[in-house]
């Protein structure tokens, strides 16, 4: 079968992915230059939190969420298995006793284990969580190592290739293209981010400091660097970062450990995820076309799963069908 997908974001690389290895011709089109170029997903924390983001989502998430783990790791390296850590500043401590009542799998955590885990951290908090299911993946080289599967297994990228799925070759079109696919009810969430070089604060896994108006989280990446962020904004607004977004991503990184305060602002993006009203996944085929949308801030943990169900969709006999992951 000959299958089209539109759209080089996570959602379009696992589905296209996933086709090839059930054994598809699979040609996957992506109207930008190079591979994350306007594309939400390469400005991702990468973080496979099932536990964590179930509490301001559904908890229908966390079970695809930590099968997407297992299939992340077994297609692009450097995956870590090492938990996430939550924290709260003292005067915060509600938020902390809130965010355990509102998830699962996690274990209180008080000064000298919190230290055990993030040396850089001790004597910083006294209270917090640890979520020793979840990982995280550094999301540029997953998706580079994604396009690079696809190609070994027969797979074409198309870069310059803007098409709408009406007009698309194929048995098969799956449209892929988030925001651009202008869906009905789908709507724009702006997330903001920064990349700071800080070798002098070493952290091995993400970790979650709670703050009553703008809860962030810092990334540990290769190098020294860290990916702190993100906002949270309704807003179509495909702008820079705002004033207002990066005083409060460094004044979190500062609140988090002061040697930030000498770090290195390397980048400074910001980005729009696809959502719908509920904040889950659709995964739907109306003839020919599988549309896949929505995966809001969800994309690198909700996206194994959506591609399976894409991929069902595509290569079975289903006419009009729709999922919510």
């Amino acid at each position: 079968m000959q299958v089209t997908v539109i759209g080089a974001g996570v959602a379009g690389l696992t589905t296209a992915l996933t086709l090839a290895e059930r054994g598809a011709a699979v040609t996957l089109l992506e109207r930008s230059a190079s591979l994350g170029d306007n594309a939400a997903s390469w400005l991702a924390g990468g973080m496979l939190a099932p536990f964590c983001e179930a509490e301001t989502a559904d908890p229908a998430i966390i079970a695809p969420g930590l099968a997407a783990i297992d299939w992340w790791n077994a297609r692009v390296p450097n995956v870590q298995r090492g938990g996430t850590l939550v924290v709260a500043a003292g005067r915060d401590a509600g938020e902390l006793k809130r965010f355990a009542r509102r998830t699962t799998g996690g274990e209180a955590l008080e000064a000298d284990a919190i230290g055990a885990l993030e040396a850089d951290l001790a004597d910083r908090f006294r209270h917090g969580l640890y979520y020793p299911a979840e990982a995280h993946l550094d999301p540029r080289a997953a998706l580079q190592a994604l396009a690079d599967r696809l190609a070994a297994h027969g797979g074409v990228l198309t870069f310059g290739a803007a098409t709408e799925p009406e007009n698309a070759a194929g048995d098969v079109v799956v449209d892929c293209r988030g925001i651009a696919a202008g869906a009905p009810a789908l709507r724009s969430v702006r997330g903001e981010m920064l990349v700071l070089l800080c070798p002098e604060v070493r952290l091995h896994r993400p970790v979650r400091l709670l703050h009553p108006r703008i809860p962030v989280y810092v990334v540990p990446r290769e190098g020294g660097r860290v990916m702190v962020g993100a906002t949270m904004v309704e807003s179509d607004a495909a702008g820079p970062v705002t004033l207002r977004a990066a005083v409060e991503l460094m004044n979190a990184a500062y609140a988090l450990h002061p040697a930030f305060a000498e770090a290195e602002v390397v980048e400074m993006r910001a980005g729009r995820r696809p959502a719908f009203p509920d904040n889950l996944p659709r995964v739907a085929r109306n003839g020919r076309i599988v549309s896949v949308n929505g995966l809001y801030r969800h994309g690198f943990l909700l996206a194994p799963d959506c591609a399976a169900r894409a991929a069902d969709l595509a290569l079975g006999t289903a006419k009009v069908s729709e999922i919510a992951a």
